[in-house]
């Protein structure tokens, strides 16, 4: 939950069923949360070389789709956090889904023959994907989302450590590090959740003694920067 003292910007009122720890418009007045807003680039451009690299090595399309889907997740979240539109946040949210049932296929289809289709497989995901989206848009309830979404995330985990413990064990380090910065990511997630009034506190405290400044590394990433405030 966002703090309460956040203030209203170029977006009008929030709308999403979600609104984070971040303060609220507390950079630019034309995004809400600025920083996790423009942390979502690095889910937005790196999967578009990837995509490219993937058709220049004449992978299956279903590996293409994948990068692409992160880009689509990337560009969700990003208009997500830049404007707390319910609109927005199922923007964000549905191609969650989507991509992981991409990822899933991908998982169980990895050891099949080149341009092989496993209908059964692309069916059952089909219709989860459209069992989840109905429900949701009904119920409109965010712990719903993140079951269905952790349900994919936890197929994904196990099948992936079969693969680098049976199948590619040279692969174990490599997989269990991804699976490390995953949980590091999920445990911040979390302390971030749970902890925000006291973080916000925290925050609030320094914002009190330093004025923050946002200035572009090389143009193009954002480096906030606090300067000792003046007194008069």
């Amino acid at each position: 939950m966002a703090p309460a003292a956040d203030r209203e910007g170029y977006w009008g009122p929030t709308t999403s069923t979600l609104d984070w720890c971040e303060e609220n418009y507390a950079v630019t007045w034309y995004i809400a949360e600025f920083w996790n807003t423009v942390s979502n680039l690095i889910m937005i451009i790196p999967p578009i070389f990837g995509a490219i690299q993937s058709v220049r090595d004449g992978l299956e399309k279903r590996y293409i789709a994948s990068y692409l889907a992160l880009t689509v997740v990337g560009m969700g979240s990003w208009c997500f956090h830049m404007t707390l539109k319910y609109e927005m946040q199922l923007l964000d949210e549905l191609p969650m889904i989507y991509s992981c049932c991409i990822f899933v296929y991908c998982m169980f289809e990895c050891f099949k023959m080149k341009n092989s289709v496993n209908y059964h497989l692309l069916f059952i995901l089909v219709l989860f994907s459209l069992i989840v989206t109905t429900v949701y848009l009904k119920v409109k309830e965010p712990i719903f989302h993140q079951v269905m979404y952790g349900m994919l995330v936890f197929t994904l985990v196990l099948r992936s450590i079969y693969i680098v413990t049976w199948v590619y064990p040279w692969l174990r380090g490599l997989g269990y590090t991804s699976l490390g910065i995953f949980l590091m990511g999920f445990l911040l997630w979390n302390i971030d959740n749970i902890f925000c009034d006291s973080l916000s506190l925290y925050t609030r405290t320094l914002y009190l003694k330093y004025r923050p400044k946002v200035k572009f590394l090389f143009g193009i990433w954002p480096v906030i920067l606090f300067e000792p405030l003046r007194k008069h």
